[in-house]
């Protein structure tokens, strides 16, 4: 479900069985007092029927406007409707699954397939394959949008850096390939009302013209669409920009000092394998693109796709989603080329993430570092709205929880049990990885043998850890002070019979991993800094019996999803980690059964596949709000009718403004936004000298600048011209050949600007970049330049400022002074 950057529940809505979950979800389209019932709210100005429904049409919904649950009445009630029937589920399996038959021997295959860390078993993979591929199997849809309102056989195109099938070349011209089943693949089965087509590197170097064509064809039957990218494109894209400088940076590690200038253009030559790389994705997604189809971009490994893709077709339905942490704006306005990235995902109708925080932090990053307006809905841009939310991912929970009934997964369990018989078992999954914590759990998990020295022979830690980058430098002395910990831990408290920690330096089977999640009675997660991390899910899903305890990381975006039944934890203090796993083992059976029951709730609730399918349910929903947004904006003027008015005309009055209308921004050199100083020195744009000689010598046409800015400063821009000039908002008044003249009432009181500059100044103060104009009948406080990130701050000032001053009538005396204008204007008999 979507998680809003904003939360706000209609009225009605409050009666309803609503948890917190369905609290975050989004809420952008306003409900009239019909609460849940209400209907889509119509454009302001009117609008035909016809025209909604010619651009609903358009989009690929119905001839007619009975519209789906998700457009004829509020997303609230499509998303507590839906909610409602997964919780309904959930208990209902919460409470069977005792009395679930046992399954019989040869059942095992079909519970087959992969975590995100065990390789998972050739015969699931065998059972899953002969099922066809991911884009023939077809559902009924429980998504918002139902089969009939959506066109059949729309396509959905995944694009992520790999596919998920590893290719074997057998021959000159045959290839096998193994489906790699994982979080995403499950998450996409459940993506029910569109035909599938997964686009990605196949994962192997194919430079002849015959493998190349033969592995597309073999591909191309299972449903994947290959990129071929060279050695050297790889290598600089993906092991270098991705994995060297996205990745650190995203996961909170600073960018390395280089100490060469050889390094930094090294730096410039993988960002441009990266665009490179993601220009051959575009050329990919668009030969195979047919219009309707809709576009998901996965991860950081392709930011730059969706400008690439709107610039090919700018009514492209496109996603993006990012399966990492978002770094916060302070970290990721290191990232040299930093606005490139930015701008590029901009371009995408709907940009989705694990959590809150990380949606939070783009659109600060956005603020900060582009200047662009952050809205509860997302980032706007010049009237453009691109849409973001958090999207939780989770797992194909079912296949966990039907591979523990199999014989083979059974038999596991008690071996298991017999061998750990009489102690406690801790169990840690993760790659091995520098931000997955190892050094600190096992620092722990030492510090709590140390102070609680009754446990020393009756806890177990068995520890996981996947090799990863093997080749790198800083993973092989990470994978040296994992062992040199181990081996003293297991040195100083074993003893010949047995050992605290059991360290396996590679990955398990789907089977024996299942297993081992069922039998452990804590699951210790020390992530450092994690996009989600599902073990954490898998765990849950496997200890529907045991109902054991999971102490995870704050700093793991699962926290968000699991924090109410885990026990949280600092992992760079371990001293509360170590007092964790003392909770944790002596917990009451009560307090862990609770704890089980909602984190299972949420894990069976909310699963891969539910994220998939209510990820391209918004999708779907945003693009028909951006066109209904769109039938909302007034038309532009109609140039060859005015034109034909114009010269029709004999007396023609133009009342024009000056700041920021026929001025030019001058952007500063090498830096965002506009150049202070410059921008200051007010000057008229030079293109429009011409314009203005013609128009000021044609005796039909009378023009009047009016400006807030002093005299002086029109007389500079504007005497060389045949006018009139209205100075400080119609103040003064002259004819650029005559002498100024004042509009102000004889006796004006002016006692207030005293005490208002007072209330400019604090404020002034306050805010960096802003400044105080003085003028002759008037105080201006122009915070323009402010960073924009202030400058929401600034826009609520402006009510206290003006409840400050009300008594004024400023607004109100101003446009009483325009009708002066325009009196003085008529008595000069110019019209």
């Amino acid at each position: 479900m979507p998680y809003p950057l904003s939360i706000k529940l209609p009225e009605a809505s409050k009666e309803e069985d609503c948890d917190n979950d369905s609290a975050h979800r989004r809420f952008s389209i306003s409900s009239t007092p019909g609460g849940l019932g209400s209907r889509l709210q119509l454009p302001s100005r009117p609008v035909s029927l016809t025209d909604e429904e010619a651009a609903l049409h358009e989009l690929g919904y119905g001839p007619n406007l009975s519209l789906t649950p998700s457009f004829s009445t509020s997303r609230v009630e499509r998303l507590l409707r839906e909610r409602q029937l997964r919780r309904s589920n959930s208990l209902y399996n919460l409470e069977s699954r005792e009395n679930r038959p046992i399954k019989q021997p040869g059942d095992d295959a079909a519970a087959g397939g992969a975590s995100g860390v065990g390789r998972g078993g050739a015969d699931g993979r065998r059972a899953r394959a002969e099922e066809g591929p991911v884009t023939g199997i077809k559902f009924e849809s429980t998504g918002a949008l139902s089969a009939k309102h959506v066109r059949e056989k729309q396509r959905l195109l995944v694009v992520a850096n790999r596919l998920p099938v590893s290719a074997t070349r057998k021959g000159e011209s045959s290839w096998a390939l193994e489906l790699s089943a994982g979080g995403l693949v499950s998450a996409l089965l459940g993506v029910r009302q569109f035909e599938t087509r997964w686009i990605g590197w196949p994962g192997v170097n194919v430079q002849d013209d015959k493998g190349q064509k033969s592995l597309s064809s073999a591909l191309e039957e299972k449903g994947f669409i290959p990129v071929f990218l060279d050695e050297e494109t790889v290598d600089q894209y993906y092991n270098g920009y991705c994995n060297n400088v996205l990745w650190p940076l995203f996961h909170y590690i600073g960018l390395q000092q280089e100490d060469r200038l050889a390094a930094t253009r090294s730096l410039q030559s993988q960002f441009s394998a990266y665009k490179r790389a993601n220009r051959l994705f575009a050329e990919v997604v668009l030969s195979q693109y047919q219009d309707g189809d809709v576009v998901w971009c996965h991860d950081y490994h392709l930011m730059f796709l969706p400008k690439f893709l709107k610039e090919a077709n700018s009514r492209m339905k496109l996603g993006w989603f990012l399966h990492t942490p978002f770094p916060s704006s302070e970290i990721y306005r290191t990232l040299p080329l930093r606005s490139e990235l930015l701008k590029a995902v901009l371009t995408a109708d709907l940009i989705g993430f694990h959590t809150y925080d990380y949606a939070r932090h783009f659109v600060s990053a956005c603020t900060r570092i582009l200047g662009l307006e952050g809205t509860p809905e997302g980032v706007e841009d010049q009237g453009k709205l691109t849409r973001v939310a958090a999207f939780p991912i989770g797992i194909d929970s079912e296949r966990f929880i039907k591979a523990l009934e199999t014989d083979m997964v059974r038999s596991h369990i008690q071996k298991l049990r017999g061998r750990f018989a009489g102690r406690k078992v801790m169990l840690g999954v993760d790659r091995l990885d520098m931000i997955k914590g190892i050094p600190q759990k096992l620092l722990a998990f030492e510090k709590f043998l140390e102070e609680s020295p009754e446990w020393q022979d009756k806890v177990l830690l068995v520890q996981i850890a996947v090799p990863t980058r093997t080749d790198v430098h800083e993973y092989q002395r990470l994978t040296s002070q994992v062992h040199e910990i181990v081996g003293r831990i297991n040195g100083r408290f074993g003893t010949l019979g047995t050992v605290p920690i059991h360290h396996l330096d590679r990955s398990l089977e789907f089977h024996e991993l299942c297993a081992l999640y069922a039998i452990t009675d804590v699951l210790l997660v020390t992530s450092l800094r994690d996009g989600m991390n599902l073990v954490s899910y898998e765990y849950v899903a496997c200890q529907n019996t045991k109902k054991g305890v999971l102490i995870l990381s704050e700093f793991a975006g699962a926290a968000q999803s699991l924090g109410a039944g885990a026990i949280l934890i600092n992992p760079w203090n371990i001293s509360e980690v170590a007092a964790s796993i003392e909770d944790a083992l002596t917990m009451k059976e009560v307090e862990r059964k609770e704890r089980h029951r909602h984190n299972f709730m949420h894990v069976t609730t909310h699963t891969a596949q539910v994220w998939a399918d209510t990820f391209v349910s918004e999708l779907n929903d945003t693009i028909v709000e951006a066109e209904l947004r769109t039938l909302r904006i007034p038309p532009w003027l109609p140039l060859e009718k005015a034109v034909e008015k114009f010269q029709e005309s004999k007396n023609r009055l133009l009342i024009l403004g000056f700041n920021a209308t026929m001025t030019a921004q001058v952007e500063a050199p090498g830096r965002r936004g506009p150049d202070q100083i410059k921008e200051m020195k007010l000057r008229l744009h030079a293109g429009l000298k011409d314009a203005f000689n013609v128009l000021c010598m044609d005796p039909k046409t009378t023009m009047v600048i009016l400006s807030g800015s002093e005299r002086s400063v029109l007389d500079e821009a504007f005497g060389e011209f045949n006018m009139w000039l209205a100075a400080e908002n119609g103040m003064f008044l002259r004819h650029t050949q005559g002498e100024w003249m004042t509009t102000m009432p004889e006796h004006l009181n002016m006692d207030w600007v005293e005490s208002v500059q007072l209330v400019f100044d604090y404020f002034c103060e306050r805010t960096p970049r802003s400044y105080v104009e003085a003028r002759e009948t008037s105080l201006v406080w122009n915070y323009k330049y402010a960073a924009p990130y202030r400058q929401a701050i600034v826009k609520t000032t402006r009510f206290n400022i003006t409840a400050s001053i009300q008594m004024l009538n400023l607004e109100g005396f101003r446009h009483e002074t325009c009708c002066n204008i325009y009196g003085l204007v008529q008595s000069q008999m110019l019209l």
